[in-house]
């Protein structure tokens, strides 16, 4: 008896599920694309610093919670020796956690707001693919994606350490496919824009519902955590030797980074 893998190949029932770990868990974008993963047949590492909401996420899914923060070299450490001790390998490392905090213009920008998105967006990434990439490699059809921001290819007012975080993710993501490609392992970005998620801006606008209301009011069908969700599953899901480099979405009331329409 045969079944069909999450990675459209067919192969007999003894035949193991592709692994993934996927970072940024907890919420938003990351919590959509575990989940989907999940439903396409895939063993999923849930990977977030908040346990709790990762271990109600195993218990509704079945994804493998394990509390990490991605700025902490130790538990990224422990992180991997987990995965790698349990599964053996992995076929793909799925990079979403990231955030802003704050929307001051440069001449009035908080260090401890630039610290944080370049330690989580940057350094976190970086720590991550680090301690994994040998696996990766290994594997022989490895994959890695790195979920970015529209933020990275055009600056706007107000968003400079954002711009700055996700452009220097952006380039590290483009620096590791070329490094990579010669270990055949396949190196994706995906770059969305505005995506209404219950996090991103409350977080961003320090906890102000308010004023993270704002940022959504008056758009019609903006991104869902759903959506980026379907988009990343997509681009892994596809066979290896098809690579989706960079893919931007944006919703249709988004004409480009600095034209939104609103209505009402």
């Amino acid at each position: 008896m045969t079944e069909t893998t999450a990675t459209g190949h067919t192969n007999n029932d003894h035949e193991r599920h592709p692994v993934a770990v996927v970072t940024g868990a907890s919420t938003g974008i990351g919590e959509a694309t575990a989940r989907k993963l999940r439903a396409d047949g895939w063993t999923v590492y849930a990977v977030a610093r908040r346990a709790d909401r990762l271990e109600a996420l195993a218990q509704e899914t079945g994804v493998v919670p394990v509390a990490t923060d991605v700025t902490d070299q130790g538990q990224v450490e422990a992180l991997r020796d987990r995965v790698l001790s349990e599964s053996g390998t992995l076929d793909a490392l799925v990079n979403i956690s990231g955030g802003a905090r704050g929307t001051d213009p440069v001449g009035e920008a908080q260090d401890q707001d630039w610290e944080f998105m370049f330690q989580v967006n940057v350094m976190g990434t970086m720590r991550v693919v680090r301690a994994f990439l040998p696996a990766l490699r290994q594997n022989g059809e490895g994959t890695i994606l790195n979920l970015t921001s529209t933020a990275a290819e055009h600056a706007y007012e107000g968003g400079s350490g954002y711009n700055a975080a996700k452009s220097g993710e952006r380039a590290l993501t483009q620096a590791l496919r070329l490094e990579e490609a010669e270990h055949n392992v396949r190196v994706i970005e995906v770059a969305p824009g505005m995506v209404h998620t219950p996090e991103f801006s409350l977080m961003r606008l320090g906890g102000d519902q308010s004023k993270a209301n704002k940022v959504y009011a008056g758009v019609e069908k903006p991104l869902t955590s759903e959506d980026v969700a379907d988009v990343c599953a997509y681009a892994l899901n596809l066979p290896h030797h098809v690579n989706l480099d960079l893919i931007t979405l944006r919703p249709v009331a988004q004409a480009a980074q600095h034209k939104v329409i609103r209505k009402g």
